[in-house]
């Protein structure tokens, strides 16, 4: 079974502007992305559809800008979301479409209530294990975590290039244990995806990224802290509506 012309359209526009936008601020792609394709599928396929398609963007992202990788923060943050990971797997819990439209909606409005004097900048050793630990609880437990994540860094020392390499490579490991996550529920093949619309994702996904490596190298740093907010806080707006909607309408 394959999803139908309409929602392939609806699904491809998607996948390719959550790319450009994950490429340029590395951040809120997987919520649009995913949030596309919860109106057409179930929680567990469009999880794994997605993780899918974000391995491969964070992955291209991340050889597009390598040398900007701090792998310090990379190695802590691994650590903590292994052990989440570990941890969380026992529970096997699957989330309703409303709760993760709810927590999508949330969760950044939530970060922006802690208080300044909260150190979360991930560049301090013990902050990235935390943050390691943290988003991959979030990303398998309220979908998508990339605005939280966010957070992390942008109260860290490093500049764009930085941000987007080094987020883009923790983001992967969170993407490949999403896959392994909600691929172990039955539900996930209730609504298989054709091999062909899989390599079509990527490719729109690839094109995506490439292209939003050209716009984030002619942005200042400035303009990128200050659109990172403006995209996130839009989408979450919208997801609450959907919440809403999914809530009031049976």
């Amino acid at each position: 079974m394959t999803l139908e012309p309409f929602a392939m359209a609806i699904v491809a526009i998607a996948v390719f502007a959550a790319s450009v936008v994950s490429g340029i601020f590395g951040m809120a792609g997987g919520m649009i992305l995913l949030g596309a394709l919860l109106v057409f599928m179930d929680v567990a396929p469009a999880m794994v559809l997605l993780s899918v398609i974000q391995v491969v963007s964070n992955g291209w992202r991340a050889a597009l800008w390598l040398r900007f990788v701090d792998w310090g923060i990379v190695w802590r943050f691994l650590i903590g979301s292994s052990v989440a990971f570990l941890l969380t797997r026992s529970l096997a819990l699957l989330p309703s479409k409303a709760t993760i439209y709810l927590t999508l909606g949330l969760l950044p409005f939530a970060a922006e209530l802690l208080p300044k004097r909260v150190s979360l900048d991930i560049a301090r050793p013990g902050v990235a294990y935390a943050a390691g630990a943290l988003i991959l609880l979030l990303q398998l437990l309220a979908g998508a975590a990339g605005h939280i994540l966010d957070v992390f860094f942008q109260r860290s020392p490093l500049d764009r290039k930085e941000i987007v390499a080094t987020k883009a490579v923790t983001q992967v490991s969170g993407h490949v244990y999403r896959v392994l996550y909600f691929g172990s529920f039955p539900a996930a093949f209730d609504a298989p995806i054709a091999g062909w619309e899989y390599l079509a994702a990527i490719f729109l996904s690839l094109a995506g990224t490439s292209l939003a490596a050209a716009v984030l190298t002619r942005m200042t740093d400035g303009a990128f802290r200050i659109w990172s907010r403006r995209v996130t806080f839009g989408v979450c707006v919208t997801y609450l509506a959907r919440w809403l909607w999914l809530v009031a309408v049976p």
